[in-house]
């Protein structure tokens, strides 16, 4: 895949799945903005992987939950790289995939829906009106989201988390459908367990021994293996998919 002459906006770039995705652009030539939250050093490592994998690379702090920072990140991606012609939605809410500890539904409360809501569709949102106006002015563009496995096969129900990502292919698909027309794909992403990030930090060797049992290739994902499938969808050997939810999970959930 080539991606020279690109600019890439990856959210939540700062490490695990969203630094290899940024990385993996730069190693095909792409322009990164990377995208964190507040870990300047991380964002900087980053950075410097994307450069040693032979891209240009930015980073742009912004809570992208809130719409004004995130029209603010969008702004500056465009003052340094003139344009924006792929847009990853990687970040999400704080979470932890952790069986043990996790909220059961009673426990849980509509702040813990909506937090994570905010952090998968409104941040997805707000981030898309922002740099959609560019994307159909050149009739050309693509749009990844980032969700998961757990919504075909709730294998642990993190109720409010898996809601989310729900609402994200939803949304993605409308998109999908009112975009299609106008030069612009949107495409989903749906990994299964993916060891080891922040978020799943907290999932026991002996959860993750069980998940990869129930996989045919019998393993839970690395954050490199989820970078390929979205690069794929962002090029143009994808250019004929759109509304899609390519699960990658090793083959756990086979939709």
């Amino acid at each position: 895949m080539d991606f020279a002459g690109k600019t890439v906006l990856v959210t939540g770039a700062s490490r695990g799945i969203g630094r290899a995705i940024a990385t993996a652009f730069a190693g095909e030539g792409a322009g990164v903005v990377v995208n964190y939250l507040a870990n300047t050093e991380a964002a900087a490592e980053t950075v410097a992987a994307c450069e040693a994998a032979g891209g240009d690379a930015f980073p742009v702090q912004a809570d992208v939950t809130d719409l004004a920072a995130a029209a603010r990140l969008v702004k500056e991606a465009l003052d340094q790289f003139g344009r924006i012609d792929v847009l990853v939605n990687n970040a999400f809410g704080p979470y932890r995939f952790d069986p043990e500890t996790r909220k059961r539904h009673w426990e849980l409360d509509w702040n813990d829906y909506q937090r994570q809501i905010d952090g998968s569709v409104k941040a997805a949102h707000g981030l898309i009106q922002a740099v959609l106006p560019g994307m159909l002015a050149r009739a050309d563009g693509a749009i990844v989201m980032l969700a998961t496995d757990l919504v075909a096969r709730p294998s642990v129900p993190y109720h409010d988390y898996t809601t989310a990502k729900a609402a994200l292919i939803g949304y993605a698909r409308n998109l999908a459908a009112e975009t299609g027309p106008l030069g612009v794909r949107v495409n989903t992403v749906a990994p299964g367990l993916v060891y080891p990030t922040d978020a799943s930090r907290g999932t026991k060797q002996a959860m993750r021994d069980a998940i990869a049992s129930q996989t045919p290739l019998r393993r839970v994902a690395t954050p490199a293996d989820i970078a390929g499938p979205v690069l794929f969808l962002a090029s143009p050997w994808a250019r004929f998919m759109t509304g899609q939810t390519l699960y990658v999970d090793g083959g756990l959930v086979m939709a």
